[in-house]
């Protein structure tokens, strides 16, 4: 989809001028944040409606198009005004998870079908449902089926999620075929499989032509992530190979040949009980790309979505069309259904294979974040749902519109691979004497176990060095050589030090992560090219008299062992990177439910804060059965930052 909006959009330059004037540095403001740029506003349905959104589309004549999780289709009139009219045009279909318009027909994926809708008769009423196409179903209730999304030709994709074990709850399954799945389906009802190895596929999408989708954390998938869909490719759930022997597969990798290389861990007990795979620390381990050696067919993700930060049950990515959202038009919008937001994610290919950058962009919807829609006037449909899945927010279910106020926030624009590192380029121009220092930036990359566990923690953790900077003229963008860059590997890196030109304000978001699948070709810049200036470095120690290190050793040892001192207070303020670190404030709020119980409720429990530290690395979900979604084990976690949770955590009381 093509929208052009310059009317409502003065261009960067102008929005440049316009943040200059409303954030003046005479006015002594803080540096703005996502709501000064981005606003949530509210879309109001009538009565008793109940949205528990499953899919959104935009139809040619404005009108708003929305499938509910419930079964219903509605058409909803004039739905940026301040009173839409909503009409139902339809009812009783099977749980509905997505919906596309073509050629005067509404198309939308139930359980267990792709089913064309139409309204013959034109008396706003939808009269004739026909089947375009029907797929098994086993009956259990984790077969949801997503979609479809219009391809450029006009046929459609339609993803189906995998089923779980009965003993093995926890273990994804392809009961039925085209199970863990992407079918491409024409108009006249004939489907072809298109790939496998997908396990919640809850987010589809036409990006530059091309079908991506979103991943979700859980077994085999040690984080969520997007992922650019290749005919004939696996993606990496083995639940779906076992359809692969099956005339019209594309994908011929075996389930049997899959386990040759990295273990399913089926076990059982003395007493023969299925045992559930769990973290093991310090193994020996697979990752996906290790994989990948012994199996082309696999294919990994453009652009990792670590676990916990960007979201924890990654929904659909959207385009953003020309002319809308500023600076960040052409790129790509993901939602997130456990944390109720948007991230951004900027993509670009290297040897033939896309890879890219995602950051945070809007947080605090009322519910989760499961379908998106653009308006005719440049603002963004986000539907809403949170029933059985659990998500941050007050709501259950809603609908809501992002509205963008033509200021152009001070942000990365995008994140590029360079030989010897990144380039970076900005929204509007840094300070140089900042951008010019490398203790500006920090750089860390890390990567996740391919295991049958459900998620995996981050692995292989290693803190590259900033070896010099070069800064563009018009300090639009900045070159950063880094040592220790690691093909395959998420590089997160974070511009802390950073500051505007203009006002000084700070970053709205600091962190990105890149995925690094390949490494370009190219010149590298030479040494003079850098700036190496770094006032984090240390001074050289001064020279230390005769005898000094004796009579430090001797007043040291008059010191009392710092063991011996009680448990210093800890505050919010200290605690909330180790919180966001470790994930921890993905689920959690300090004061309210969010997908796990509020911090304060847990303090109410009187645990210690030893308890607490082995709850953190080994729940109990049972002890919270109000509570959809179980929190993962944290092995991951250090002793001393746990501590200091637990310790902030018990405050709470």
């Amino acid at each position: 989809m093509k929208l052009n909006y310059k009317s409502i959009t003065a261009g960067i330059t102008a929005g440049l001028f316009m943040m200059s004037a409303a954030f003046s540095p005479l006015k002594a403001q803080e540096s703005p944040k996502e709501e000064d740029f981005f606003r949530i506003a509210r879309v109001v349905s009538p009565e008793g409606t109940l949205l528990e959104v499953g899919g959104l589309c935009t139809l040619p004549n404005g009108d708003l198009g929305i499938a509910t999780r419930r079964g219903d289709i509605y058409i909803v009139q004039n739905p940026t005004s301040k009173q839409p009219y909503f009409r139902k045009v339809a009812s009783g279909l099977h749980e509905v998870l997505g919906l596309a318009y073509k050629d005067g027909s509404l198309y939308c994926a139930q359980r267990g079908e792709l089913t064309k809708m139409t309204d013959t008769n034109m008396d706003g009423k939808i009269d004739k449902f026909e089947t375009v196409y029907a797929w098994p179903i086993s009956g259990h209730y984790h077969e949801y089926s997503f979609g479809p999304v219009l391809a450029p030709d006009g046929t459609f994709f339609v993803s189906g999620n995998v089923a779980f074990g009965d003993e093995e709850w926890w273990r994804g399954e392809s009961r039925v075929p085209w199970r863990g799945w992407m079918m491409h389906i024409n108009e006249n009802g004939k489907m072809e499989p298109w790939a496998t190895g997908f396990r919640s596929p809850c987010g589809l999408g036409i990006i530059d032509g091309e079908l991506f989708y979103t991943e979700n954390q859980g077994d085999w998938m040690g984080s969520g992530g997007l992922t650019h869909v290749k005919k004939g490719s696996f993606v990496g759930h083995p639940a779906g190979l076992r359809w692969t022997n099956l005339p019209n597969s594309p994908v011929k990798l075996t389930t049997e040949q899959l386990y040759s290389k990295v273990d399913p861990r089926f076990r059982r007990d003395a007493n023969g009980r299925a045992i559930k795979p769990e973290n093991v620390e310090n193994e020996k381990f697979y990752t996906l790309f290790d994989m990948k050696k012994f199996f082309p067919e696999i294919q990994l993700p453009s652009v990792w979505l670590p676990h916990g930060v960007l979201g924890i049950s990654n929904s659909q990515p959207l385009s953003i069309p020309e002319g809308v959202f500023g600076p960040f038009e052409k790129q790509v919008l993901v939602g997130d259904q456990g944390q109720s937001k948007i991230m951004r994610v900027f993509l670009e290919k290297v040897n033939g294979e896309y890879q890219g950058a995602a950051w945070d962009f809007r947080s605090g919807f009322q519910s989760g974040v499961l379908r998106m829609a653009w308006a005719p006037d440049g603002s963004l449909f986000v539907g809403e749902t949170n029933r059985g899945w659990g998500s941050a927010g007050d709501a259950n279910q809603g609908l809501q519109r992002l509205v963008w106020n033509n200021r152009v926030p001070f942000e990365m624009r995008t994140v590029s691979a360079r030989p010897d590192g990144f380039e970076i380029t900005f929204t509007m121009p840094v300070d140089k004497k900042q951008a010019e220092d490398i203790a500006s930036y920090a750089v860390e990359s890390f990567t996740y176990k391919y295991h049958p566990v459900y998620g995996s923690p981050t692995v292989n953790m290693e803190k590259p060095t900033v070896k010099g900077v070069q800064v563009a003229a018009d300090g639009m963008s900045v070159r950063l050589v880094i040592d220790g860059l690691r093909q395959y590997y998420i590089h997160k890196l974070t511009l802390n030090g950073i500051r505007a030109q203009e006002g000084s304000y700070s970053l709205v978001h600091p962190d990105v992560y890149y995925t690094l699948n390949a490494i370009p070709d190219g010149e590298k810049l030479p040494a003079s090219a850098l700036s190496t200036k770094n006032s984090a470095a240390k001074p050289a120690a001064a020279a230390t008299k005769p005898g000094a290190k004796a009579a430090d050793a001797k007043a040291g040892a008059a010191k009392p062992a710092a063991a011996t001192k009680a448990p210093a207070a800890v505050t919010y303020e200290q605690v909330k990177p180790l919180l966001n670190k470790w994930t921890c404030s993905s689920c959690h709020n300090a004061d309210k439910k969010q997908v796990g119980p509020a911090f304060k409720d847990v303090a109410k429990r009187n645990y210690s804060v030893a308890k607490i530290m082995q709850l953190i690395k080994n729940p109990q979900p049972e002890n919270w059965p109000g509570y959809a979604t179980p929190m993962p084990p944290l092995p991951q976690v250090p002793d001393a930052d746990a501590q200091k949770i637990a310790t902030w955590i018990n405050s709470l009381k």
